[in-house]
């Protein structure tokens, strides 16, 4: 790591509605501090359900009120919350609508960009990723789909295809989530600064900004005490997310 660098490890799920809105909220302050040239993030696979299946088999608001235990109206209502919050982003936040499957493909195709493309080709991986679960409403279990998205961030078509028909990667989706595990990650995104500071959550734009600024103070001073966020993070866990 170069001086002054933050390092950054993301435990996150491309199903999870916070850890879209936490990770565009942590770009913007890597970008409101003009730092995202001194900024290198580790993305790390976390599956909200491992045996969610292949197929789409409920609606959201229709799992959503069996989770929580909520009138169909109340589940919606949840939902229309939380939805807000990315549109506060200016993302176009369909979370309603989203089409729940397993993600497991995903988290290895995100494996094959980091393991042969730069960080760039990485990021717009990671964000094509989200904006098609949660914009376009696509199946991220279909291979069609991550084909899709995987060549129009610059990846090789015939090396994702070969790699979606394997089983490569699955190795390494297992011991991220074996290292969240030991950790005692129960929730995500789960954000990591230098190695030592720990954000479980999406925390505000202005949260995040402390916490980067936080971690280039303490570069300076040699400091490593450890810290806690002084806000309430938002996650989504094996349980389900938090709910507002």
């Amino acid at each position: 790591m170069k001086k002054n660098e933050i390092s950054i490890i993301l435990w996150s799920d491309f199903a999870c509605p916070y850890c879209y809105i936490g990770e565009t909220r942590l770009q913007r302050a890597i970008e409101e501090l003009g730092l995202k040239d001194d900024v290198k993030v580790d993305f790390r696979a976390f599956e909200l359900d491992p045996t969610a299946p292949k197929e789409v088999t409920t609606t959201t608001p229709e799992r959503f009120a069996m989770k929580y235990r909520l009138s169909l109206e109340g589940a919606k209502q949840q939902i229309q919350q939380i939805s807000d919050l990315g549109k506060e982003l200016g993302i176009d936040f369909r979370y309603a609508t989203t089409q729940y499957s397993n993600t497991r493909d995903a988290h290895r195709l995100m494996k094959l960009a980091e393991d042969k493309y730069d960080s760039a080709t990485v990021g717009r991986l990671n964000e094509a990723l989200f904006a098609a679960y949660f914009t376009e409403n696509l199946v991220l279990a279909d291979h069609k789909v991550l084909l899709e998205k995987a060549v129009s961030v610059g990846m090789d078509e015939k090396e994702v295809k070969d790699m979606l028909e394997s089983d490569r990667y699955d190795d390494e989706v297992r011991f991220d989530e074996r290292e969240a595990g030991m950790r005692g990650v129960r929730g995500v995104p789960y954000i990591v600064f230098n190695g030592t500071f720990a954000v479980p959550g999406a925390m505000s734009i202005d949260a995040f900004k402390s916490a980067l600024q936080r971690e280039l103070k303490k570069q300076e001073e040699d400091n490593k005490v450890e810290e806690k966020p002084a806000e309430r993070p938002h996650t989504c866990g094996p349980d389900g997310c938090q709910l507002l």
